[in-house]
């Protein structure tokens, strides 16, 4: 794809080849950044191995899951299935980033890095999830060969720019749903591994969101119709696992991820922090993309605003019939 930016002379052209060659140095520099910063850990130091029985089929003593030996709460269920299904994907997600970055210098170095570090976290979820029986240890496999069977391909894979402000984002929002989905588990040995989890998805989340920022240096246009694309059409990742509309509904009672969320603590720290909105000097393009980005926002605060309300009269009906 080809895309042209009038801030760096016309007829200069951006390819998605010549961003990753400009933005080269930045990656290198973040890079070695992150592996200053980020901190090894062990997955099996988080696991209750003690709590661990045998499951059915091969073993005689083997015990069938029941509801009742789960420690977590419904909400608990329900989001660890779906954030451990999202993470079960870092196949196609390697995939992904390896085809579009590349896997030749700081940007391979840090494709494999950053693949390394997830691959984490399914370990330590999915070792978690069956050693406490937090979830039916047969449903969940099931939902991962239909999940993963149907594959991945991101919204964002035909440009660059877009992938990049993509993962920025939704870094934070994975960082935001594992956190919560701790908050909201009932068990503090879930909590304690997801806050783990959760720091990792931070530091990438600096990483790319540090890397938009240099993007804007070098395109400010481009990058802002890539930021305007991206937030308007905003998915997660997990978007295909089975049920999953469902599972985003009550996640979004359960106060684990919703409309206001998003908005408050994944959309707005990112673009505060890049001052997205303050930005001047575009082009028509840019400044387009940059007053329909300003719209959006506000329209969608206006919506978490209505789900606010809907959420706290459900809250208050709940809480009056358990009195009554």
């Amino acid at each position: 794809m080809t895309i042209t930016s009038p801030h760096l002379g016309s007829p200069s052209v951006w390819t998605d080849a010549r961003l990753l060659y400009a933005l080269e140095e930045v990656v290198e520099n973040e890079l070695n950044r992150h592996l200053k910063v980020a901190r090894d850990w062990m997955p099996h130091e988080y696991v209750p191995w003690g709590d661990g029985r045998n499951f059915p089929g091969f073993f005689e003593d083997g015990v069938a899951w029941e509801k009742e030996q789960s420690k977590v709460t419904d909400i608990g269920r329900i989001a660890l299935v779906v954030n451990l299904l999202t993470e079960d994907n870092l196949p196609s997600y390697h995939h992904e980033i390896a085809t579009l970055f590349g896997r030749d210098g700081a940007w391979g170095t840090w494709v494999h890095r950053w693949t390394a570090e997830e691959g984490r976290h399914g370990i330590v979820m999915r070792d978690y999830l069956l050693a406490s029986r937090a979830v039916d240890p047969d449903q969940l496999e099931r939902f991962r060969m239909a999940h993963m069977s149907e594959g991945f391909e991101s919204d964002n894979r035909h440009s660059m720019l877009h992938s990049v402000a993509y993962v920025a984002f939704q870094e934070l929002a994975t960082r935001i749903s594992h956190r919560n989905t701790g908050h909201q588990s009932g068990d503090p040995v879930c909590d304690r591994m997801l806050a783990r989890i959760a720091t990792d998805e931070n530091l990438h989340m600096v990483f790319y969101r540090n890397l938009l920022k240099a993007a804007f240096e070098i395109a400010p246009d481009l990058t802002m119709q890539a930021v305007r694309d991206v937030v308007v059409g905003f998915r997660m990742p997990g978007h295909g696992i089975p049920g999953f509309e469902r599972a985003a509904a009550q996640m979004a009672i359960g106060e684990v991820y919703n409309l206001r969320i998003h908005h408050d603590d994944v959309l707005q720290p990112v673009l505060r922090f890049l001052k997205v909105l303050q930005i001047d000097g575009l082009g028509p393009e840019g400044l387009r993309a940059q007053e329909e980005l300003g719209l959006f926002m506000d329209g969608l605060d206006s919506e978490a605003t209505r789900f606010d309300e809907k959420l706290a009269t459900r809250k208050a009906r709940m809480a009056a019939r358990a009195e009554a």
